[in-house]
């Protein structure tokens, strides 16, 4: 979708992601030790803000102007100022001083992945860590929920592979599929989590 397109889906009042963190963020970053994040593609800003209030400093990246707008909003309670920036996730630059990168929910084609993969590890300092949550290649036939063109699904393994045709140096600490239960669905979604360290 472009721009315009997500644009046009988040104008609309309500929060299409709500505002509670995606689960498995709030899983693998409990226990980290606060510092600079970068999140790719932040949409509503949900995790950003969860973030800023546990004390980050918090960078959120998303190309659709609406969504950094109702971001804004959304950390408008939070003490710590969040930076929102309106810009495309597949060319971001940032010099490499941030201790955590997300990359979650963002389903594109497998060159333009490995781009947004490498502009959170080139932001990534050395130690830092990158997490990358996506719905799976198998959601579509298994799971339920996410987008229906498996051009746009990968797997936790297709992540690692980006980083090694990339020619990036990284310690994997999980590549799995993992399952989420989803209200009122009779199976779970089925997500990709990676998380790697930089060296």
């Amino acid at each position: 979708m472009s721009a315009d397109e997500w644009d046009e889906r988040y104008r609309g009042a309500e929060l299409v992601w709500g505002a509670k963190p995606n689960r498995w963020v709030e899983q693998e970053v409990t226990g980290l030790v606060a510092g600079r994040v970068l999140d790719l593609a932040c949409g509503e800003g949900r995790n950003s803000v969860w973030l800023a209030q546990r004390g980050w400093q918090v960078t959120g990246v998303d190309f659709s102007a609406e969504a950094i707008s109702k971001a804004g909003a959304l950390a408008a309670e939070v003490a710590e100022p969040i930076e929102w920036l309106c810009a495309d996730v597949t060319e971001f630059q940032r010099p490499a001083a941030f201790d955590l990168a997300l990359i979650v929910y963002l389903h594109l084609a497998a060159d333009q992945r490995r781009a947004a993969v490498a502009a959170g590890w080139a932001a990534l300092a050395p130690g830092g860590t990158l997490i990358v949550i996506a719905h799976d290649s198998d959601n579509l036939a298994e799971g339920v929920g996410g987008p229906q063109d498996p051009a746009v699904l990968y797997t936790a393994s297709d992540v690692a592979v980006d980083l090694a045709r990339l020619d990036l140096e990284a310690t994997i600490e999980r590549a799995e599929r993992v399952e989420r239960p989803v209200d009122g669905a009779d199976r779970p979604a089925l997500d990709a989590l990676f998380r790697a360290r930089k060296p």
